[in-house]
């Protein structure tokens, strides 16, 4: 069993306020829960939708379907009523505006009058909170918390959310009390309600790192905030004045021997694409959060998309070896983030990780990470294992050079130097020193191939279906899986997290021998696909693609699996 509830308005109204403070409250009373947001690119107006799924564990992904809707202003209830169900109800504001005669799921709160008489309009997202408890049939008594730890520092207003939130609940039971049966409870573990850029900003600090520059570009900068707020834990941030300087001062940092990072959009990594060049020409360890969205140009900035993998695979000047790691879920994220710190300083390569503002803005309720697990190692030499003189460049079997910071050995200077270069770092311009120089680089790729791991087989062990995908598709394809399964269909999942260099043993073994088989994506053209044909010579036999800038729902991906069996 499962509540859906969709909060919508116009930017300015309070809509994520209403979803943070119920996914709060519901955290707090031990239940699961999944939250996404859908907004426009606008400070105010607009139509803006946060989406809050709550369960007995906590879900993989949002859904399409609508149990409570939370309309804020009557454009809400028309963009949404083809999603409500039988049974749903709608909490509305009767003196803003009405519901057609015929809709009698309505349950009408004044909301701005009630704000106002608890002190101010402003506090109109409080009483909805109020109005959307009662109807579940709960308490106040976890919002009251909440609301004592949000204002205890703002003279009043504790006391004025509490009466805000009170006559939201009298005015609603009036309509509809315990409309709903909550779902059992079953986590008794203490949880983190966390959305995908605090966890990548929580991975990046745990992970050492201690240096970020970045230019604001959404769905990124959150990551970006994150660390800004964490001055305490001795990380600098510096908002560079475009994506040129960001990745510039990022290889400065990473020279001197600072963990660094930047993170973008693409259009942003595109300004970053020499800088990028420069990191493969140095081998400085550089790691690039690149979270996706619609292109080309502007495209749709806050929406959700998976165009860009093409693009960071062949971004750049010349032949350099690189790794193309994702984000798929946040309990993963936040152990793959150390994966690529710990790549891009162990072969002296740009690590780029892929997410996309579906992955950025959802959060969900999932258990504390074990720091445990992380891994620190610098791959700095060591004076026991310097060879004098010593050479940043030297040709090595498996292309790793010895990597030492400026200052760091007596007598010895450390050279860089984004002219081909000689194994000391010098200028050079003969033909067979270019030719092993670029041999020795492109031989860590070997190495960075047997680091990459296969996708887990997710489902039965033997399926006569199997989807394939990669990135924040995951929940949805994992409640495609689970959804065939009831259905008593032999299904499975494999997803990928690392995609370059390509994994393709478990996926090439299993391939041949199920009936179907499809590849999931947002976006036009199938760019996993192509990828996977190109490496493989293996095709799938269909492609279910979505690229109007909005995430796969399951009940999407089922019905286009069906449509196909």
């Amino acid at each position: 069993m499962e509540i859906n509830i969709l909060i919508g308005g116009a930017a300015g109204q309070g809509v994520e306020t209403i979803a943070a403070l119920l996914g709060k409250v519901m955290l707090r009373s031990g239940y699961g829960l999944c939250l996404d947001k859908d907004y426009m690119s606008r400070v105010r107006g607009g139509h803006n939708f946060s989406r809050l799924r709550i369960a007995g564990e906590t879900p993989w992904c949002a859904t399409g379907k609508v149990d409570i809707l939370v309309s804020m202003d009557q454009e809400t209830y028309f963009i949404h009523q083809d999603t409500l169900q039988e049974k749903s109800r709608i909490i509305y504001d009767p003196e803003s505006f009405s519901l057609p005669q015929e809709e009698k799921r309505g349950v009408p709160v004044p909301l701005q009058r009630l704000a106002k008489e608890a002190g101010g309009a402003v506090m109109a997202n409080t009483v909805a909170v109020g109005a959307v408890l009662v109807v579940l049939g709960m308490d106040t008594d976890s919002a009251e918390k909440l609301l004592q730890e949000m204002f205890a520092h703002k003279e009043g207003m504790v006391e004025k959310n509490y009466l805000a939130l009170k006559k939201g609940y009298k005015e609603a039971s009036h309509h509809c009390s315990a409309c709903f049966s909550m779902p059992d409870k079953k986590i008794d573990e203490k949880r983190l309600f966390i959305d995908g850029n605090e966890v990548l900003g929580m991975s990046a600090l745990a992970s050492g790192c201690r240096f970020l520059s970045a230019y604001p570009m959404t769905p990124s900068t959150g990551i970006m905030n994150y660390l800004a707020g964490k001055q305490e834990c001795g990380v600098v941030v510096e908002q560079a004045e475009d994506e040129i300087a960001a990745i510039n001062m990022v290889l400065g940092a990473s020279y001197a021997g600072v963990r660094s990072l930047t993170c973008t959009s693409g259009g942003g990594f595109a300004l970053m694409v020499e800088g990028l060049s420069l990191a493969g020409m140095t081998e400085t360890p550089v790691v690039i959060v690149m979270g996706m969205r619609p292109g080309p140009a502007t495209g749709l900035p806050t929406r959700t998309e998976q165009g860009d993998l093409e693009f960071v695979l062949h971004a750049g000047h010349g032949e350099f070896p690189r790794a193309v790691l994702s984000a798929t879920h946040l309990e993963d994220a936040f152990y793959r983030l150390n994966k690529a710190f710990y790549l891009a300083d162990k072969y002296q390569v740009p690590v780029i990780f892929l997410t996309d503002q579906n992955f950025a803005d959802s959060a969900r309720s999932v258990p504390p990470f074990d720091f445990q697990r992380l891994n620190y190692e610098r791959h700095l030499v060591e004076e026991k294992g310097l060879i004098r003189p010593y050479q940043r460049y030297r040709i090595t079997e498996d292309g790793i050079s010895p990597r030492a910071l400026p200052g760091q050995f007596s007598g010895e200077v450390v050279l860089a130097d984004s002219d081909e270069h000689d194994e000391k770092g010098n200028i050079i311009e003969d033909a067979d020193t270019r030719r092993r120089m670029v041999e020795k680089r492109l031989r860590k790729q070997a190495g960075l191939a047997s680091e990459m791991e296969e996708p887990t087989l997710y489902g039965h062990q033997e399926p006569d279906i199997l989807l394939m995908g990669w990135g924040s598709t995951y929940g949805a394809l994992r409640e495609t899986v689970d959804n065939l399964g009831f259905q008593g269909r032999k299904a499975a999942l494999l997803h990928f997290s690392d995609l370059w260099p390509l994994p393709v043993k478990a996926v090439s073994e299993i391939l041949t021998s199920v009936d179907k088989s499809f590849c999931v994506e947002n976006n036009a053209t199938g760019q996993f696909a192509a990828l996977f044909r190109r490496e493989t010579g293996l095709e799938v036999d269909h492609k279910i693609l979505k690229y109007d800038g909005r995430p796969f729902m399951p009940e999407e991906i089922l019905q286009e699996v069906q449509k196909n069996v």
